[in-house]
C-alpha cells in the first residue's frame, strides 16, 4: 500500500494582476488590445475597444472562497440556490493568489508539492480579439511577459506556469515557443478548437503549423489544453442564447449541449495525421472533463474499424500513448479508469476557484469510491503530473 503524503496537482490557479495585459504591450498594439476605463463608477475592462464580460470581475479585488460551488457541481443542490447564492459572501483577493511566495506556503498548508498553474482571465482573451489576429498574438506576448515575471515558468521547482501561444500565425508562435524554453518553460499552453488565420480556420493539425509543432517535440515540452472561451462559443447561438459569454454564468442550455471544442481537437490532432508526424509530443487535458474520452474512443475504434487502410497507426492506441486527462471530480471515474487507464489520469484540483476543491487531498476519496487501488491513486494524485513538468527531448 502506498501512502500519499504529498500532491501534485494539474490544475491550479491565479488571478491576473490589473496590469497583466499592459505591463510589456508593444506600444502600437495598446489601443487594440487590453484598457481599463471607468464606467458607472465601476472599472472594466476593455478588449479590443468593446466592454468584455468574460469575467464578471476582472479587477478580481473580491472572490469567493475556493470550493464553494463544489458541491453545486456535484449536483447537490437541494434547495434550489441561485448561484449568486452559492458563492457566498465575498472576501478580498488573497494575497496567495497573486504572489508566488506566499503562494508556496500556501500549497505547503495543502501538502502539495507542485502544480500546474493556468490563467483565470486569459483562457478567454484569444477569443475577444478573434477579429484582430496581431492585436492576439501581441497581447500574448506581452502577457508571457508578465507571467514568467510574477511567477515564473517553473519557479522552485514547484510553480509550473504555463505560458499561452496563440497558434494564428506560425512564424510568431516559434518564437514565442523559443522564449519560453529559454526561460524554463515545461508546460505550454495552446486553445482549443479550431485554429483563426489569415485564411479562415484551420485544424492544428494543418501542415502549415509543423514547425512548431517540430520544436515542441524537439524540445520535449508537454503541451496543455485547459477550458476557456474558444471558436465553439459561437455555436450557442443558433440555440438562441446570447453570444457573450461569461466564465461563470451557469445557463442550463449551455451545460446540456454536446458539443466538445477539446474532443474534436484530438480528433483532428489524431486524424489530420499530426501524432503519425510527431509520435513523441506529450498532451494535458485540463478543466475540460473526461467524460468526452470514452466516446471520442470509441468512434475513433469504428472509424478504424471501418478504413484501417487509410491510418499509419491505430488512432485509439495514439490517443492513449500521448494523452494525459484531468477528470472532474464529479466525472465518471471508474468507467475512465477502464478505458484509459490510471497512468494517464492526473487530479486537477482547480484551487483556487469557485467549481474547484478547496482541498486537493479530498480527491483521494473520489478515487477510493470509484475503486481506485493505493498504487493508482499515487500515480493520480502525484507521479502522473510531475513526469510531465520533466523535458523529455525527441
Amino acid at each position: 500500500m502506498t501512502e500519499i503524503t504529498t500532491v501534485f496537482d494539474a490544475d491550479n490557479h491565479y488571478y491576473e494582476s490589473i496590469d497583466a495585459f499592459t505591463r510589456y504591450i508593444e506600444p502600437e498594439f495598446k489601443r487594440r488590445c487590453m484598457q481599463w476605463a471607468e464606467v458607472n463608477g465601476k472599472q472594466m475592462l476593455l478588449v479590443g475597444g468593446k466592454i468584455n464580460r468574460f469575467i464578471p470581475n476582472p479587477t478580481f479585488d473580491m472572490l469567493s472562497a475556493p470550493g464553494s460551488l463544489e458541491q453545486y457541481f456535484r449536483g447537490r443542490n437541494p434547495k434550489g440556490d441561485s448561484v449568486k447564492d452559492l458563492f457566498g459572501e465575498l472576501l478580498p483577493c488573497d494575497p496567495a493568489y497573486r504572489d508566488r511566495e506566499i503562494r508556496l506556503k500556501t500549497m505547503d498548508s495543502l501538502n502539495t508539492e507542485g502544480a500546474l498553474f493556468f490563467p483565470t482571465l486569459a483562457v478567454g482573451m484569444e477569443q475577444a480579439l478573434s477579429d484582430d489576429l496581431p492585436a492576439a498574438q501581441a497581447a500574448f506576448r506581452a502577457f508571457n511577459r508578465w507571467m514568467h515575471e510574477d511567477w515564473g515558468f517553473a519557479y522552485e521547482d514547484r510553480i509550473f506556469a504555463t505560458p499561452y501561444i496563440v497558434l494564428s500565425d506560425v512564424d510568431n508562435a516559434v518564437a514565442e515557443l523559443e522564449w519560453v524554453l529559454e526561460r524554463d518553460a515545461r508546460v505550454v499552453l495552446v486553445g482549443t478548437g479550431p485554429v483563426r488565420t489569415d485564411e479562415g480556420m484551420k485544424s492544428p493539425a494543418d501542415p502549415r503549423f509543423d514547425p512548431f509543432w517540430a520544436r515542441v517535440q524537439e524540445s520535449g515540452v508537454t503541451i496543455a489544453y485547459h477550458g476557456g472561451a474558444n471558436a465553439y462559443y459561437d455555436l450557442i447561438t443558433m440555440w438562441g442564447e446570447k453570444s457573450e459569454m461569461e466564465a461563470h454564468k451557469f445557463e442550463p442550455l449551455r451545460q446540456a449541449l454536446s458539443h466538445d471544442a477539446v474532443a474534436d481537437t484530438f480528433a483532428a490532432l489524431i486524424l489530420h495525421g499530426l501524432m503519425d508526424r510527431f509520435p513523441n509530443i506529450r498532451f494535458a487535458t485540463v478543466e475540460t472533463g473526461a467524460n468526452w474520452v470514452r466516446p471520442l474512443l470509441k468512434r475513433l475504434s469504428k472509424i478504424y474499424g471501418q478504413t484501417p487502410s487509410m491510418f499509419k497507426n491505430n488512432p485509439v492506441e495514439q490517443f492513449k500513448q500521448n494523452v494525459w486527462v484531468s477528470p472532474f471530480y464529479e466525472d465518471d471515474l471508474d468507467l475512465l479508469r477502464d478505458t484509459l487507464g490510471a497512468d494517464r489520469l492526473m487530479m486537477g484540483s482547480d484551487w483556487p476557484h469557485t467549481e474547484g476543491m478547496a482541498d486537493p487531498f479530498t480527491f483521494i476519496t473520489d478515487l477510493t469510491e470509484a475503486g481506485f487501488s493505493a498504487d493508482q491513486q499515487q500515480l493520480i494524485m502525484y507521479d502522473n503530473c510531475k513526469s510531465l513538468t520533466v523535458r523529455r527531448p525527441a
